[in-house]
């Protein structure tokens, strides 16, 4: 239960589309993916492109991972794809726009793809795994880095820990945007090298603690939300802390420690909880009266503990 609910997590931390990375990486001097061009539904009747490149890449632009291995509903297998032949491109970006893109990471019936990133695809001599993230055993952020970076940096970790490894002082331009920018995790997969020697950022992902908002408005200014949980945005605005689940049996309780172990007590008993709801210590009247409100309307609810 516990692994199930961190996997969840992040609908309470800002995350932000490639068009933020686009300006964030750059802005602190860090390589990224040029000649980045990105297409958008209306376009997506009539695409043409050109491009002075020997070889194109196209990602499926979504807010979760395992795309390369992801599978659309019009067909198309893999949410990245490369080619050499510009007049392939609009072909390809039709069968992705539009559509749903299941991965490992969404949910059972996919996320519509509404943005399809295309970009010179450069040659990789050598790829690594490199990411920053906060680590409570730590008390701070950590560098993880695998010199097996690419898909399937989860499995890496599990069937081979031995490379994955902890770093104290490297990458400092990333670790300076991670401070910069209050993130929670910068990753990058993979942080690629050249045939020429150029290091690159192809693929990139950050999470933003969503406390540092105040501080951090442009950022969150560029939040996408269009993937979120209606359900969870509705909370958010009462600033209740609220992850939906796959059971029946609703938790409504103060206090984040006492609503896991409640999770997982059901979970023990062989139930399964609807959702995990913090109030939180300062819950106020119209708090507790917005969440009966959310969990009562709540279809696959039976019972409210």
């Amino acid at each position: 239960m516990w692994e199930e609910l961190n996997c969840q997590a992040e609908v309470a931390i800002c995350i932000v589309t490639i068009m933020a990375l686009i300006g964030l990486l750059p802005r602190c001097s860090i390589c990224f993916c040029s000649n980045i061009t990105l297409f958008l539904p209306h376009l997506h009747r009539s695409l043409s492109f050109s491009l002075d490149a020997k070889e194109i890449v196209l990602k499926a632009q979504i807010l979760a991972g395992g795309r390369g291995k992801g599978v659309f509903n019009s067909g198309l297998k893999g949410g990245v794809h490369l080619t050499k032949d510009p007049a392939v491109v609009g072909e390809l970006a039709n069968k992705m726009l539009g559509f749903n893109l299941t991965t490992k990471q969404t949910p059972k019936e996919g996320v519509k793809v509404k943005t399809v990133m295309v970009a010179e695809a450069l040659d990789i001599a050598r790829e690594t795994y490199f990411a920053i993230l906060m680590d409570r055993s730590c008390n701070g952020p950590v560098m993880v880095g695998s010199p097996q970076g690419g898909v399937d940096i989860e499995e890496v970790a599990a069937k081979t820990p031995e490379l994955i490894f902890k770093a104290a002082d490297q990458i400092k331009k990333l670790y300076d945007l991670f401070l910069k920018v209050d993130a929670t995790q910068v990753e990058v997969n993979p942080l690629g090298e050249t045939p020429e020697g150029r290091v690159v950022c192809f693929d990139a992902k950050i999470n933003f603690d969503d406390n540092a908002e105040f501080r951090q408005k442009d950022v969150f200014a560029m939040e996408d939300m269009t993937e979120s949980d209606p359900t969870e945005m509705e909370a958010a605005k009462y600033d209740l802390k609220y992850i939906g689940l796959d059971g029946n049996i609703a938790c409504f309780v103060n206090g984040a420690g006492l609503a896991m172990a409640t999770c997982d007590i059901i979970d023990l008993h062989g139930g399964k909880p609807a959702n995990f709801l913090d109030l939180g210590g300062g819950v106020k009247e119209n708090q507790v009266y917005q969440a009966f409100k959310l969990l009562s309307a709540d279809p696959k609810v039976g019972f409210l503990l």
